[in-house]
């Protein structure tokens, strides 16, 4: 049984990517096909099979992908699966768009519909850092995409969503149904620490969509110590904006990163995500959660008990938020915390793709199940 993975690009190390790690674990024989690696990046791929397009070779192509945006389904659609019985891509932009033969099938583990073509569309031009034309001439590109992206995601046999947040998008972008399999956290990885620090953590990449300006807003009137781990395009930004009392730690080793979270208060969660890996492994180490009250949140989180919500996605909800529960944030219960994380672990992760991926193959071919 010849299994291929693909994945849309590898120059970051996020939830996607550990996902894709995790499903290469399942099947270590796959390769790995992507349109563009950069190893300095995305490190942990580094001795995998990874098979790239010819966007790899094009000028600024590991630096600048955003260049080659038009050129991105039609290096999808060059490549060849013919050789493969099953092709599972990791997808939240154009890796869903392969060819594949009518012998193979294809399962899309789908993060979410391409953000920028549906949901962000106009948010995507808005933000965008780019001289006037080019933001003028884009809504004309991202609109040729965007039929592209549904045309392609025709071409999918089985659907899996990340979250049953995604799978609402699914259904209303693409008109597909989908299975719903949460990301795997390794939840063993994380420990809860014998003492708390005095103060709260946020881990993510610093993209403007992540929110995380508005809890530097937050805890600049709450004069609370913040900790902000990850890097991003937003950094500089934030850096200015932010007073003392936040401090910024950048991109952290696993083991680091994880002991921060351990002793913090809470995890800050302002952003609404697709499902929100970085929250579950916060309660993995039994801390709790204070998150935007949307998104995958609403299935990872249990008010009172692992977390709380803000309502509105604004400094001052959040503010409040956060006063009220720094008063009784001693009555939330660690071990409970992280009993909970442990329903989203990288075993049952593995045993719900293992069984999808069965089920899906001997209904699709009529043949024997895959061992």
């Amino acid at each position: 049984m010849k299994i291929a993975l693909t994945h849309d690009h590898l120059f970051q190390l996020g939830g996607a990517e550990r996902v894709l790690f995790e499903l290469h674990n399942i099947f270590p024989e796959s390769p790995v096909y992507t349109l563009i690696h950069n190893p300095e990046k995305a490190g942990i791929f580094k001795e995998l099979d990874i098979r790239t397009s010819f966007l790899q070779s094009l000028p600024g192509a590991k630096n600048h992908f955003k260049w080659y945006l038009r050129l991105m389904p039609i290096a999808w659609e060059q490549m060849n699966f013919k050789e493969y019985d099953v092709v599972i891509s990791s997808s939240s932009a154009f890796s869903k768009g392969v060819l594949t033969p009518p012998n193979t099938l294809h399962i899309s583990y789908c993060h979410s519909p391409t953000r920028y073509l549906w949901s962000d569309a106009h948010n995507y031009v808005e933000e965008l850092k780019q001289p006037k034309i080019i933001k003028m001439l884009l809504p004309l590109v991202l609109n040729k995409l965007r039929t592209w992206d549904h045309i392609a995601a025709q071409r999918v046999d089985k659907f899996i969503a990340n979250s049953e947040f995604v799978a609402k998008r699914i259904k209303k972008y693409y008109q597909r149904d989908s299975t719903v399999i949460y990301p795997p956290v390794n939840t063993k990885q994380f420990n809860i620490a014998p003492e708390v620090g005095n103060y709260y953590v946020i881990v993510s990449r610093l993209r403007p969509y992540k929110k995380v300006d508005m809890a530097i807003n937050a805890f600049n009137k709450l004069h609370i110590p913040l900790k902000v781990i990850g890097g991003g395009e937003e950094v500089t930004h934030l850096r200015k904006i932010a007073k003392s009392n936040i401090e910024f730690l950048g991109e952290l080793p696993d083991k680091e990163r994880n002991e921060v979270m351990s002793k913090a208060i809470a995890f800050i969660h302002p952003q609404e995500e697709d499902f929100g890996i970085a929250a579950v492994e916060s309660m993995a180490c039994g801390r709790p959660v204070i998150a935007y009250k949307s998104g995958g949140a609403l299935e990872t989180i249990i008010e009172g008990e692992t977390g709380e919500f803000f309502e509105e996605q604004t400094w001052e909800s959040l503010a409040d938020t956060v006063i009220e529960f720094h008063q009784k944030k001693n009555e939330y219960n660690p071990e409970s915390i992280k009993v909970h994380a442990e329903k989203f672990d990288t075993s049952v992760f593995k045993e719900k793709i293992n069984d999808f991926v069965n089920k899906s193959w001997q209904e699709f071919s009529g043949r024997s199940i895959i061992k």
